[in-house]
Order: C-alpha cells, then structure tokens, then sequence
C-alpha cells in the first residue's frame, strides 16, 4: 500500500496512477473518510486527556475533603467515559473500512511505464535469437506431447477437472530437469534456494498484494485459513511478516521453489489445447528484499532479468522483452517487463517470465522494514522474477526444437539433467 501521508499530499498523483491502471478506487472517498477518522480519533485523544485530568483532581479534591466538587468532577468522568465508549466502536469501524481502502490503492508507476489500456499496449524493447524456421511439417505442442506419449489430459481431467493435465515420461523427467536447472544456476550466483508452502494464511497474500482483489483466482482450504499459492513469492513475503532487519543483512535474495495453483478464473474458452493455461503448475521465482532505495531496485530489476535472459539463452529460445503498459502491470507494481518466448505453432511470441519492481508497496501491506546505521527504521524495497514455470515453458522448448524425423533435441545446457540424454523420441 502507499503511505497514507503520501496520498495526502499527493492526491492528484494517486488519481492519476489510478486512472493509468484502471483502477477505479474513488481517491476522494478514501480521503473524507480519512478526516472523519482523524476528527473522531482527535476527540477520542482529547476526551481520554479530559479524563486524565478529572482522575488528577478527583484526587486533589478528596485529600481537600472537597466531597461536592469530588462528586461533580466524578459526574463529569462518567460523562466522558459514556461518550468515548460511543465514539470507539465507531472509531475502529472507521478505520477499518480506511484500512480495506487503503489495500486498494495503486503503486505510481516509473514515468518509463507506457501508458497504455492492456496487453496490446504493452511495448516491446528487446529482441533475441531468430525465430524459427522449419523445413519440415511442425507439429504444435500437444500434437508432439501426444506422439510421443508425453502427456494424457484426458486421465488427468477425469481426477481434477477441466485444466488439468499429466505428464509422462520424457515430459515429467523434463519438467523435473527445468526446476534443477534454473534452481541450480541461480543457487551458484548466491541466492538462498527456499522451498516453501504452498498453502498459505490470509496476511500472506495481503502482504503481496494478491488479496483482497484476486480471490477469485485463489484456491481456498475450506473451513481453514488457508490457500494455495500461485507463487513462491506469496509465501516468502508472509515468512518475514512485522519483522525489523539489520540493515547490513540486506538485501535478500532468494530462489523459491513450490507448487503454484491458479483458478484462471475469467479465462473461459482460451488456450484450452495443450498446457498453456492450467490449474497447476510448477515454478522457480527469484525473490529480493533491499534497502529502500530507488536506485537500489532498478540495479537488481535489471539482475532478476538478466538472470532470466541466461536461463532462456541456455535453453536456446527465442524471445522478446515487453515493458509493460500501465493498465496491464497491476496495481502494485512500479516497473514490470514480461520475457516472451516465441510459439513456432501460433506464429506470434506469449508470456513465460515477469519481472517486477514494488518499491515498499509490498513492505507497507506485510510489515517489513530494517533499521538503517543510524538506527532510523524504513520499509524495505520487494522484487520478484519468474526463473522457470513448467509446463507452459515446455511449449516453446518442444516446439523449437522439434525433429523432421519426430523426435526433440534436448538443449545442452539440460542434458546433465537427463542422465545426458541428447534427443527424445529416437
């Protein structure tokens, strides 16, 4: 969230930010509730000094043995304490519909940001590897996964529902050698390899700024409070929930593991062939806790994505980098680039990999903050990059590197993941 100081003093900033990321949070409510919380909680204060003072000269007026000014100061303390015990309910309702609005405010995003409605807005800034060309009849990922007995949705809808799949054979040893890979690589830089839950409280995803508007796209543990997270990050930001770090532990980087669950709610009748849109996935994510500093953010912004370049480049992909549009980028976020792989079978490059940058917006919700040299204490700085998410990787992977004879070459860079298997299907 943002501090509530900032968007007083900038309300015409917040709107703005708002109206680029179509966000339609009513800036000027948020305000006047604001001063009628501020305006009870002055008369609170003050009605609680008030009190403070009689209790002084109840005792002043009992060691002067004062009994008809005692009685009337004592009259006059039951008057307060009446209205106060009025006015505190109130006050916390007050505050609390302020708090719930406050989690609805967006991040200003960077002026480098494209303004921009959605996806078609988004702008691309970067281009690697050529795109590929066959000589040969390709075969789209699902037709190359059912060949050669990689996969079986059929089974896999018949126990989970539709969006559901199963990987077989080369397909799961693949996906297994992926999570290594990008978990391997990025453990060598030196970044703490983390496996975390992938259940997690309420306050997890506030913190991340996931909850109260993405619900839908969450799964719920009845009856408990708890849900399935759609990243690592979720559960990584609720770890260091209302803790103060030492300025000289930053910053903290991260390389998660976990099982990523997602309801793709609002997405009915998209990419239903194949894996591309799922319920289920698996996924490595790069995480950073840094001081608070824009610089700061930016440098290691511009690491996470560089981080993943390698990893795409080892895996011999084609690909774009898009900055991405202020109405596409979330509420949260200050910078985002998407890294797109190339989709030989659909002619056109999709999504495989975010990079984001929250400045404190994160921190304010989860609680975080470190104390600086000089002992003054800030909200830290949050980033977090998508390494690896399979299966969607595997589409461009199969795809790309299909065979005239039917079978896929595995990139060298994956091959000690495969027992040095060089191709799948020969």
């Amino acid at each position: 969230m943002l501090d509530l100081a900032f968007i007083r003093n900038n309300a015409d900033t917040v709107k703005e930010a708002a109206r680029l990321k179509n966000n339609t949070i009513d800036i000027d409510a948020l305000l006047e509730l604001d001063r009628r919380v501020v305006t009870l909680q002055h008369e609170v204060e003050e009605a609680r000094a008030q009190q403070n003072a009689l209790s002084k000269k109840i005792q002043q007026a009992a060691k002067e043995k004062n009994v008809e000014l005692r009685n009337q100061y004592i009259a006059e303390g039951k008057q307060l304490s009446e209205s106060i015990k009025e006015k505190e309910p109130l006050l916390t309702q007050l505050q609390e519909e302020r708090y719930q609005l406050l989690l609805l405010v967006p991040n200003i995003p960077d002026p480098s940001t494209p303004v921009g409605k959605d996806e078609d807005d988004n702008v691309p800034i970067k281009y690697w590897g050529e795109k590929t060309q066959f000589d040969f009849p390709a075969l789209d990922h699902y037709d190359l996964m059912q060949r050669l007995n990689m996969v079986d949705i059929e089974r896999a809808v018949k126990v989970a529902g539709s969006r559901s799949y199963a990987l077989k054979g080369d397909a799961a040893r693949l996906e297994l050698a992926l999570m290594n890979f990008a978990f391997d690589r990025l453990a060598r830089k030196g970044y703490t390899p983390v496996i975390v839950p992938s259940m997690a409280r309420d306050f997890c995803f506030v913190g991340n700024g996931q909850f109260p508007k993405g619900r839908d796209q969450v799964y719920e543990v009845e009856g408990q409070d708890l849900y399935l997270v759609g990243t690592a990050e979720v559960s990584i930001t609720g770890m260091y929930k209302d803790e103060i770090l030492k300025a000289e532990e930053l910053p903290l980087t991260f390389v998660g593991y976990s099982p990523c669950f997602r309801q793709e709610a609002g997405t009915y009748g998209k990419d239903t062939r194949g894996v591309f849109r799922i319920h289920q996935f698996n996924k490595v994510e790069q995480y950073i806790i840094c001081e608070a500093d824009h610089e700061v953010s930016v440098r290691w912004f511009e690491e996470l994505e560089r981080n993943a370049e390698e990893l795409i480049q080892a895996l011999e992909l084609p690909y774009r980098i898009v900055n991405v549009c202020t109405g596409d980028m979330g509420d949260g976020k200050v910078g985002m680039h998407d890294i797109e792989c190339w989709i030989p079978s659909e002619n056109r490059y999709r999504e495989t990999h975010s990079c984001s940058y929250f400045h404190d917006w994160q921190a304010r919700r989860a609680n975080i903050r470190y104390r600086d040299a000089e002992g003054k204490v800030h909200f830290v700085h949050t980033l977090n990059n998508t390494a690896i998410a399979s299966p969607r990787i595997l589409i461009p992977l199969l795809e790309t590197h299909q065979q005239a004879d039917g079978s896929i070459r595995i990139p060298e860079a994956l091959r000690p993941y495969m027992g040095g298997q060089e191709y799948i299907g020969r």
